[in-house]
């Protein structure tokens, strides 16, 4: 079952971001080799593709896991989380319907 994996970052995160980005990275390219992942993205703090400044307000992940359990355990070791730039991470069933 697909799984969102909805973070909010810290204010000011982009430091910790970019000291993170490539282990995060990493961890998303598995799961789309594996043929798990759907979408990622992080959501800019503006409204542009590239937020410059402004930096992000948080990051969406979805993707299919085992279980709710196994979808959390993922998202709890994300790189993200250990280096503080997630303030909140909810993780929740996905039905993907379109397209």
């Amino acid at each position: 079952m697909y799984y969102a994996i909805i973070s909010e970052d810290v204010s000011d995160s982009r430091e910790r971001r970019a000291g993170a980005r490539d282990a995060h990275l990493e961890r998303l390219r598995q799961l789309r080799d594996d043929g798990r992942l759907l979408v990622a993205g992080p959501n800019p703090a503006i409204d542009a593709d590239d937020p410059g400044e402004a930096g992000f307000s948080g990051s969406v992940v979805i993707a299919e896991f085992d279980s709710l359990a196994s979808a959390r355990a993922w998202a709890d070791a994300d790189p993200y989380v250990a280096a503080g730039v997630y303030s909140a991470v909810t993780v929740k069933p996905f039905k993907k319907v379109l397209p």
